[in-house]
């Protein structure tokens, strides 16, 4: 009897823990239905359209100086003293360095009295010419000795100001070549430094040839519009663009055999030093215009083994990948030339998550990531 009772209470305990997972279980159903499924993530997108484009091109060049002037010793001696600070700004005539001055300074004096005898030979030998106390070639001679020492005199007084070295330019100096206590000029015009005029500051750069060709070529098929402007743009080694435009100064005639590129310069503003020679950078600018152009931001368009392709997000949010080809660039956005015809939904931000396939919420933005409105058909 006892062992009937304990088993009818195992049973009911049994069936309470079943009735009891079965409600939490269709608890659960209940919550879920009740919250429905997360939504799906939202990705900016950007919808196609067609405008009027300035094409451009990015090419890489270098960084060069203004105007370079090296600091030379004109005169043999020991340097005694170096009169600038190394990088700092100076100006034309300024004193670079002083060269021991003893030696010119006696030279200098020792003309300026064979001067002054040649003076006073020729004056008192002018009046006995007349008279004929002198001959006419005593008198040539001393008046050709006078030319001498006139002559010697200006050697020595140019030697004299040579030991005061100057800038033949204003700009920046760079380091000093030589110490105090160096002999230069011995035999040879010594180097003491080097001064870079760096405001403005050119960009050299080269341009392929064969592009130079196809542009022309659609230029004159009329898919192109020339462009004359002149204005340039410096993109920096960082990838920013540097505040102040330039202008384009030449371009070579000829093409390079060796590279088959053409020589190009531009020059820059650059008031606060920021740019200095031999720095990396990349050149862009206008080449032509196009009037039916669609335009997309780099980031929207990406690339694996079979090509580029964009995310687009069709009506119902759903997301699929479309191969395209760029042509050139306008600014900082690609352009694309095949692949699109307007009117698509091209993800720009978030394409981490959109996989192909998935359903995603699209809010329409601008080509800089501002807001506009959302897409329409974005999915609630």
């Amino acid at each position: 009897m006892k062992s009937t009772r304990i088993s009818f209470m195992f049973g009911s305990a049994l069936l309470a823990l079943l009735l009891a997972g079965c409600g939490g279980k269709e608890g659960s159903q209940q919550n879920v239905a009740a919250h429905g499924a997360p939504p799906p993530p939202e990705v900016n997108v950007v919808k196609v359209g067609r405008s009027t484009a300035t094409l451009t091109q990015d090419l890489p060049g270098r960084l060069e100086a203004y105007r370079t002037a090296q600091v030379r010793a004109r005169v043999d001696g020991i340097v005694e003293k170096r009169l600038f600070k190394e990088g700092s700004d100076v100006k034309a005539g300024d004193t670079l360095y002083r060269i021991d001055a003893r030696t010119y300074q006696a030279a200098y004096d020792s003309a300026a009295a064979d001067v002054e005898v040649a003076q006073k030979t020729v004056a008192r030998y002018k009046p006995l010419l007349g008279a004929k106390a002198v001959s006419q070639q005593d008198y040539d001679l001393a008046v050709a000795k006078l030319k001498q020492s006139a002559a010697a005199l200006a050697q020595a007084r140019l030697d004299l100001d040579n030991t005061r070295v100057p800038a033949p330019i204003s700009g920046r100096i760079g380091r000093a070549m030589v110490t105090e206590g160096a002999l230069v000029g011995h035999g040879d015009a010594t180097q003491l430094a080097t001064i870079e005029q760096v405001d403005p500051i050119y960009a050299n750069f080269t341009e392929p040839g064969a592009d130079m060709l196809r542009l022309r070529r659609e230029i004159r098929a009329g898919k192109l519009k020339a462009n004359r402007s002149t204005k340039v743009e410096l993109v920096l080694e960082d990838g920013t663009v540097y505040p102040q435009s330039g202008k384009l100064l030449f371009t070579d005639l000829a093409v390079d055999p060796g590279t088959g590129s053409v020589s190009l310069r531009a020059e820059f503003p650059n008031p606060k030093h920021e740019l200095l020679p031999g720095m990396f950078v990349r050149v862009r600018f206008s080449e032509a215009m196009s009037e039916d152009a669609i335009k997309l931001p780099q980031r929207a368009v990406l690339s694996n083994q079979q090509g580029q392709f964009v995310m687009v997000v069709d009506d119902k949010g759903k997301v699929a990948p479309h191969p395209v080809t760029t042509g050139g660039m306008a600014g900082g956005d690609f352009i694309i030339s095949k692949g699109l015809i307007g009117g698509e939904q091209v993800i720009v931000d978030g394409l981490q998550k959109a996989r192909p396939g998935s359903t995603v919420k699209p809010v329409l933005v601008s080509d800089d990531g501002s807001p506009v409105a959302s897409a329409p058909g974005a999915k609630q």
